[in-house]
């Protein structure tokens, strides 16, 4: 997929891009009062949520395409470009009819390829050229959210970005949404010009966790965010502990670190020659691991033992987080790492076992 540019008429889109206003339009007032706080700030991008998802009913599911004028008169009153969230074939033409100049499609829609597929075609059919986000999917599946994109993409659209959001997770955590930072990453690997807009707003969960998750996106090369803004955050019908007034968006911004992308001088150079280096030897010491894994496995056969003993594997994971957090690694990349490894152990046992229980059946034939 080649993409062009995020582009909206009339408006330079700078990098890092910022869009922000409340979680949902709930009056005309709030809308409005909101805008022109965000317009004073130098805010040139203006969202709201028109339509939300809830994940019960009977509560706030957004005003709908009433939303849509008041939108149209922060455009008229202040100047800046508006945006929204789609979710299904009415909401996309109501947004073009009203001239909505930039939407994004929610985490729980990219989750659904048909949803995605009405969205493609209904925009195929409009023949409109607009900049379309698309969120990741609620669950960490990478493949998920590509193939949103390319169902937008083989309906002719090409100014599109995506929206980090994070994804779900079960248990405690400091997060609402997970980051699973290397999921985004992975995608701008494959997709070096798919502009990469994060949503601190929704990983966090909380007021207090948007200027550091804003920094760190900023850090790895995002290229704008997407931030919840309302007038009066403790009031807000939804979401009100991730919203922050204009005013300490205002803040948040002015102390942000834009950083430039400069030749590497040659200290990181030299550095970055070292990564490779130790990679390469991460690669040969898994390799012998899996060795080692392999003769553990033909000895499982020979003493008809199952490939996966739980408690080898609890205490495995114990000792080595253990040994982790006293070199200074964190729990959770050492447990990804190790469950990884273990993947692919029981993989290659289970390919031995495999070949041999065939082996067995071609002798006895």
């Amino acid at each position: 997929m080649d993409f062009e540019p995020l582009a909206i008429d009339g408006l330079q889109l700078d990098r890092p891009l910022v869009i922000a206003g409340p979680c949902s339009a709930e009056t005309e007032q709030q809308v409005l009062e909101t805008a022109r706080g965000l317009a004073r700030a130098g805010i040139k991008i203006f969202r709201a949520g028109i339509w939300k998802p809830r994940t019960k009913p009977g509560g706030f599911e957004g005003v709908g395409v009433p939303g849509l004028a008041w939108l149209n008169k922060v455009r008229e009153q202040t100047g800046m470009k508006v945006a929204t969230e789609v979710a299904n074939r009415g909401h996309v033409e109501a947004a073009l009819e009203y001239g909505i100049d930039l939407i994004w499609i929610g985490a729980r829609t990219t989750a659904n390829p048909f949803a995605m597929q009405e969205i493609a075609d209904v925009l195929r059919e409009s023949g409109k050229d607009i900049s379309v986000l698309v969120k990741n999917p609620v669950n960490p599946d990478l493949e998920l959210w590509v193939g949103a994109l390319e169902r937008l993409y083989n309906a002719g659209i090409r100014r599109l970005g995506v929206i980090h959001r994070g994804f779900s997770s079960y248990g405690p955590s400091a997060y609402r949404n997970h980051p699973h930072w290397r999921i985004p990453l992975e995608l701008r690997i494959r997709y070096p010009k798919l502009p990469i807009i994060c949503d601190p707003s929704h990983i966090g969960g909380k007021r207090e966790l948007i200027a550091s998750l804003s920094q760190q996106a900023l850090d790895m090369g995002f290229d704008g965010l997407i931030v919840e803004s309302h007038c009066d955050p403790d009031c807000a019908w939804s979401d009100r502990s991730q919203q922050v007034t204009p005013e300490v968006l205002s803040l948040i911004l002015d102390n942000l670190v834009y950083r430039d992308a400069p030749v590497p001088a040659d200290s990181l150079v030299t550095l970055r020659r070292k990564i490779d280096q130790l990679d390469n030897d991460l690669l040969e010491i898994l390799a012998k691991r899996m060795n080692v894994s392999r003769e553990i496995g033909r000895y499982k056969m020979r003493h008809n033992m199952p490939v996966v003993q739980a408690g080898r594997y609890g205490d495995i994971m114990t000792s080595r987080i253990l040994a982790a957090r006293a070199q200074g690694m964190s729990e959770d990349f050492m447990r990804a790492v190790l469950s990884a490894i273990h993947e692919e152990s029981v993989r290659i046992q289970v390919e031995l076992s495999r070949e041999s229980v065939e082996n067995e059946e071609g002798e006895e034939k």
